[in-house]
């Protein structure tokens, strides 16, 4: 057995994986976000681990004997967020999340001190990345700031607790902009000009190393043997292409999470940090990936069903495919955490236009999840820029499990998804994968296949042709608001 550790921004999910690929069992525990002042998001380091406690146990509950053969356990986690750790090795501050815009002015001054530098990092400094926060620590918590004694990101929190060790990985520290991304190492320019040392930066792994084993009182804990493997795991985006087979040139995936991506894997480095694309290390070695990143997916049908007052989103997603006879009238921009790719732009926010006296709820609903998807076009649009295509990407995450979201995506992207067997395949699951690497329990090509495709969903024309003014509007509307958004 191999495990995957997923640490989300709703809830850390646990996986158990056999030498199959086949999941034998999981198990997901909530997280929640504070958002102290606006633009602001973070999270308690403490709250990730304690959830990664609960999530083994149960599965130990039910699962005893498949958990106490597991071998190697992956990790995985969002990327970006700022962990600051003083001498004792806890936390300092609360971390600050992949969603927070505060350090807006911090990306302005490192782009200065560091003209080339989006060329090396695969990606322009955005508020998001982890370099521009350690900056905004140090202009507006100094003290926080001089108590720093490492910086990690979050998954390699959960790994300290499981191992003892401090340590990354490529496709993780990608998402920093102190990674030499075609190097794969760290780039010394960067890191001293965001005021820290190398030595407050963890050891670099590929994903597929070895980087430590499991604490003895934690494999008493659940039962396993003394010498289970920590794999180097990989940054969300990266598992979730390790789950979904996406390692080879021209792969790729939509992932329908909280946030949303366009992952295309690559053969080598590729740049295009003036599309607002991200292009990282990936997971393995000695291959890299381009990305579209958007900071809102499936939350934003989260959120309506919150504001609606809708607990069952299954059936209000039914209801509102039962209404639907064509485009919505009304839009909506699904930028409530602000947006990367194409727009850079923390400050843009959700904006419903067109409410009638006759809108219903499920009206709104129709209205954000085509807003959703229209965003996705914008980002595949920038990807085609960059002469980057997939020919047939994959649906992961929990926006994959409703066929009439996904078809909608074909509908307006114009391009075919493929949904896979047994659900939505995520992150935690490529991050088992790794673990399974990191045992030399086979090679990439042998563990990374590509899940069985239950359904391809081909665009339908005369849909794609009806959408197309309505995503012409789209980005009139944007366009017409941008200046507005950044009146704060």
């Amino acid at each position: 057995m191999f495990m995957g550790i997923d640490v989300g921004t709703s809830a850390v999910k646990a996986l158990l994986m056999d030498d199959t690929s086949a999941i034998v069992a999981e198990a997901d525990i909530a997280l929640s976000l504070s958002n102290p002042h606006p633009y602001w998001s973070e999270q308690n380091p403490a709250d990730w681990w304690e959830a990664t406690l609960q999530a083994i146990d149960l599965i130990m509950a039910n699962n005893a004997r498949a958990l106490s053969q597991v071998r190697a356990i992956g990790l995985s986690g969002q990327m970006h967020g700022a962990v600051v750790l003083g001498e004792d090795d806890t936390p300092l501050r609360p971390a600050i999340l992949w969603n927070d815009g505060r350090a807006k002015a911090e990306c302005d001054d490192l782009e200065s001190a560091l003209p080339g530098l989006a060329l090396r990092a695969g990606v322009v400094a955005m508020p998001g990345m982890t370099a521009p926060k350690i900056m905004w620590l140090r202009k507006h918590e100094p003290d926080v700031f001089e108590a720093i004694r490492t910086v990690m990101l979050p998954k390699d929190y959960i790994r300290l607790h499981l191992c003892g060790e401090k340590a990354t990985e490529m496709s993780d520290a990608a998402g920093t902009l102190w990674l030499d991304e075609e190097a794969r190492a760290w780039n010394p320019d960067a890191i001293a000009a965001t005021g820290l040392n190398a030595d407050q930066l963890p050891p670099l792994f590929e994903g597929s190393d070895a980087t430590g084993t499991l604490r003895p009182d934690l494999a008493a804990r659940w039962g396993m043997n003394k010498n289970v493997v920590i794999a180097g795991g990989g940054g969300d985006a990266a598992t979730g292409g390790m789950g979904a087979g996406a390692v080879t040139h021209g792969a790729g995936f939509i992932s329908l999470g909280t946030s949303s991506q366009l992952f295309v894997a690559s053969d080598r480095y590729r740049p295009k940090p003036e599309l607002l694309l991200h292009s990282f290390a990936h997971a393995v070695p000695d291959r890299w990936f381009q990305m579209a990143v958007l900071l809102n997916g499936a939350s934003c049908l989260a959120w309506v069903a919150k504001m609606l007052g809708e607990t069952n989103i299954s059936d209000l997603l039914a209801r509102t495919e039962a209404q639907h006879k064509k485009p919505s009238d009304l839009m909506f921009l699904p930028y409530l955490s602000g947006e990367r790719t194409p727009h850079n732009n923390p400050y843009a926010r959700g904006v419903f236009f067109g409410l009638g006296t006759n809108t219903t709820r499920e009206h709104m609903v129709q209205a954000v999840l085509e807003g959703v998807a229209f965003a996705l076009a914008d980002a595949q649009s920038c990807l085609h820029a960059a002469g980057t295509h997939c020919e047939l990407p994959g649906v992961i995450g929990g926006g994959a499990r409703s066929l009439y979201w996904t078809q909608m995506i074909a509908d307006i992207m114009g391009t075919p998804l493929a949904r896979y067997q047994g659900g939505a395949k995520g992150p935690a699951f490529g991050a088992a994968r790794l673990a399974r690497l990191a045992a030399k329990d086979g090679t990439i090509e042998d563990v990374c296949t590509p899940p069985v495709i239950e359904n391809v969903l081909k665009p339908d024309a005369h849909r794609h042709e009806q959408y197309l003014p309505r995503m012409a509007k789209f980005r009139r509307l944007y366009d017409a608001l941008a200046n507005e958004f950044q009146d704060h």
